[in-house]
């Protein structure tokens, strides 16, 4: 699923995964945050980053189906565009950009789970070190509603 073996290694909860290099736009640090009604629970809310209208998306609701603990202000947000929506995966953490070679990914049995299938794989690094890879495309196109919130986006452009 990498296409290079660059990634983008994010804290969300207290566990470690990575975006693959190519899908991360930019890292930015948290600015206002306009709240919408009626959007998804895994939309923490609209905002401009460099006049653009990003919708954040809570990576930790998604993942574990509970808000994030930690101080929005200390997060960080990760930008990726899929098919034509830029939207920013708020984080706890993304730490650095790490080499994964190919051969240190393990295919799991849980990315067969419907609720999983964004995992693509493990990567085993030194230091007993393991790291959930994450298909951005698959993450997004598997939450509800990313549909309409879409549309919403285009609307607002």
């Amino acid at each position: 699923m990498i296409m290079s073996d660059k990634a983008v290694v994010f804290l969300a909860g207290k566990e470690e995964y990575a975006l693959p290099i190519e899908y991360v736009h930019s890292i930015e640090k948290p600015g206002g945050i306009t709240l919408i009604p009626h959007m998804p629970a895994y939309v923490l809310g609209l905002s401009d980053i460099r006049g653009e209208l990003i919708p954040l998306i809570d990576l930790e609701n998604v993942l574990f189906q509970s808000e994030a603990s930690g101080n929005p202000a200390e997060m960080k947000w990760i930008l990726v565009k899929i098919d034509g929506l830029t939207a920013g995966l708020a984080v706890r953490d993304a730490k650095e950009i790490v080499e994964i070679p190919q051969e240190s990914i393990k295919q799991i049995g849980l990315a067969a789970y419907e609720k999983t299938s964004f995992i693509s794989g493990v990567a085993s690094l030194p230091e007993s070190r393991l790291i959930a890879i994450i298909n951005p495309d698959q993450l997004m196109n598997s939450l509800e509603g990313i549909r309409e919130l879409k549309a919403y986006m285009d609307e607002m452009k």
